[in-house]
């Protein structure tokens, strides 16, 4: 993409409404723009980073066995009654009254109608286990929200729900789940820790939260030093046993937000502890039958008789994680992505578009690296060095390949590695080479 063609509305400037880095970071690099008070429009640059990190939530989903499903935003006030949370869920619940005084809702979670729909489509034990998810936008109408897309009204997730003979296989798809979210996060370039937490309104009495640490998160953490250390998500998640065994292991080491944390594990920990602050981009819950009962949710059992399933939920906040993730990645001159998320992986850019030869050689190595698949943004405008420069540091695209007079009377161009700021000077097939591996 030449950049002289895109939409990238950057800011020199940072907006005084911006408490946090992810939200001043997100405006001036043109990620998103406000539309109101928690709502956000996303713009070109920033719906390619939600795109990237949908992709692999929804890969790891499906490497999990879960099956995907695309559920409506408005559900009907009746099936959250006969769960008992419609009065019980609160005014973060946006209702509605449509044209026949029928009571609807924005959805804020969707237990209720996956539940339902789930209900209407199975008859025997046999058709069990299931996994099943979506991922949609929801809306919870905060009383403040603040700190960009991390506290928004309106958010894009990924919800997942298991259904389940009895608590044992439901505690196997739970840990499937537990497995899949340290697998997702880690492909992100991100590294999280799971955390004991309390269910809150969803129910249940097994719950755990995934954190980000990040200097500026919102939450005190406290946890084991072995996960600062890359944890092996290899195991076998059809065996249940072993399965359980490994999450068992991994859990072993303390971990605990500030609202759950416990003394004597703590002092067990010793000189192993360390505080941080932390990001909750993800959480899983057990609630056992609360929903399939209220639902009339049964199935036919092993011996005739009807049984109710066991169920789970299973959260990521997929708009929540690219403010999380700049977060956790970024320096003074703007946003670091990893590889794995980052909009575009080079940012091409020459520095004399006025120039004859330089515009040749930059155009040549723009095709090449289309032609090689590379994603790239070619900042083909006629502006100075200097702001483009700024323009890719702060956009934060992995690599840089730079095309001046000096470079190109030599056959070279200059590489730059964004977040590392060491430069070194390759040929063309060199550097084509380097970004592409």
């Amino acid at each position: 993409m030449r950049l002289s063609r895109y939409f990238l509305p950057v800011l020199k400037e940072t907006p005084g409404e911006a408490q946090i880095v992810s939200h001043q970071l997100m405006l001036r690099a043109g990620l998103i723009r406000q539309t109101a008070a928690g709502i956000y429009a996303w713009l070109p640059l920033g719906l390619r980073v939600l795109k990237k990190i949908e992709g692999i939530v929804r890969a790891e989903q499906d490497r999990a066995g879960a099956v995907e499903v695309l559920m409506p935003t408005i559900q009907s006030a009746e099936l959250w009654r006969q769960s008992g949370r419609y009065d019980a869920y609160g005014p973060e619940m946006l209702r509605i009254t449509d044209r026949h005084d029928r009571e609807m809702l924005f959805s804020p979670t969707a237990e209720e109608l996956f539940t339902t729909i789930f209900a209407g489509g199975v008859k025997s034990y046999r058709d069990l286990p299931r996994i099943l998810y979506q991922i949609q936008w929801k809306f919870r109408d905060e009383i403040r929200p603040r700190f960009g897309v991390m506290r928004g009204r309106e958010f894009f997730m990924k919800d997942a729900y298991s259904f389940d003979a009895d608590m044992a296989g439901a505690r196997h798809s739970y840990n499937r789940m537990f497995i899949a979210y340290l697998r997702t996060f880690a492909a992100m370039g991100m590294h999280a820790i799971p955390m004991r937490a309390d269910t809150g309104p969803i129910g249940g009495d097994l719950s755990h939260e995934f954190h980000i640490v990040a200097a500026t998160g919102e939450s005190g953490v406290f946890y084991h030093e072995n996960w600062d250390r890359a944890r092996s998500t290899e195991v076998d998640a059809d065996d249940a046993v072993a399965l359980q065994a490994y999450v068992d292991g991994l859990n072993a080491d303390y971990a605990a937000t500030d609202e759950k944390r416990d003394p004597a594990a703590e002092a067990a920990a010793g000189s192993a502890l360390k505080e941080a602050r932390g990001i909750e981009v993800g959480q899983i819950f057990y609630f056992g039958t609360k929903y399939s009962a209220a639902m009339s949710l049964s199935v036919q059992g092993p011996d005739g008789q009807p049984i109710v399933p066991h169920m789970g939920s299973y959260g990521i906040g997929v708009s929540r994680l690219v403010g999380a993730i700049i977060e956790a990645s970024h320096d003074k001159d703007g946003i670091i992505w990893p590889e794995a998320v980052a909009p575009y992986r080079v940012a091409l850019i020459n520095l004399r578009a006025d120039d004859a030869v330089c515009t040749t050689a930059a155009d040549d190595l723009y095709a090449k690296l289309q032609a090689a698949g590379v994603e790239v943004l070619y900042d083909d405008r006629n502006e100075r060095g200097g702001a483009k420069f700024a323009t890719a540091d702060l956009i934060g695209i992995p690599w840089q390949l730079v095309i001046g007079p000096k470079g190109v009377a030599v056959g070279t161009v200059e590489v730059k590695r964004r977040g590392q700021g060491a430069r070194e000077e390759l040929s063309v097939e060199a550097a084509l080479a380097r970004v592409a591996g």
